[in-house]
């Protein structure tokens, strides 16, 4: 009779010349260490592009922005077309309206967006400030961030080709929530 495996039990060995790199031992499954290994970079590059988009934002000229409000302002202005609340939330992916709500009224304090009320509808839109700032950060962005990445045609493919894969593990990990919320 073979004994089932309990969390205690260590994994077998990754395979030979693989490095892992987790943050989390404990949930690495036999199934795909390799999905461990991905949540780790995505905690590391989150973090790290939620450092980009404030620092850039500040070198642009405004400096009291959380990684939230910088792209809520860049939603707002993405396309010059006036947004909704829940428009933003669910281009954003973001349940919680409140989080939205609330760097809506802060960026609306900072004079870089403007609430329109159509009955008893709310429209936001960027302000002449703000789309000033969102050019500076574009050009800030262009010389740092473009200027440095120096990518090929093959690294823009690659590039392209982890977006996707993240939209559709975006998806799973969505409805991998609903299941894990309904138990």
């Amino acid at each position: 009779m073979t004994r089932r495996r309990n969390a205690a039990d260590p994994l077998p060995p990754p395979p030979e010349g693989h490095l892992e790199i987790v943050s989390s031992a404990h949930l690495v499954s036999p199934k795909s260490r390799e999905l461990s290994e991905l949540e780790y970079g995505l905690i590391v590059s989150n973090n790290a592009f939620s450092r980009w988009i404030v620092h850039c934002m500040k070198a642009a000229g405004l400096k009291e922005l959380t990684p939230l409000d910088v792209l809520v302002l860049h939603h707002v202005n993405h396309r010059a077309r006036d947004k909704r609340l829940s428009d933003i939330c669910f281009i954003m992916n973001v349940e919680d309206t409140h989080l939205i709500n609330y760097s809506l009224k802060k960026l609306q304090g900072l004079g870089v967006v403007e609430g329109t009320r159509s009955g008893k509808e709310v429209t936001y839109a960027t302000t002449d400030a703000g789309r000033q700032y969102v050019e500076r950060y574009r050009q800030i962005r262009e010389e740092c961030l473009i200027g440095a990445l120096n990518a090929t045609e093959t690294l823009n493919h690659d590039i392209g080709e982890l977006a996707r894969l993240l939209r559709a593990l975006s998806g799973v990990y969505d409805q991998a929530a609903r299941a894990a919320a309904s138990l």
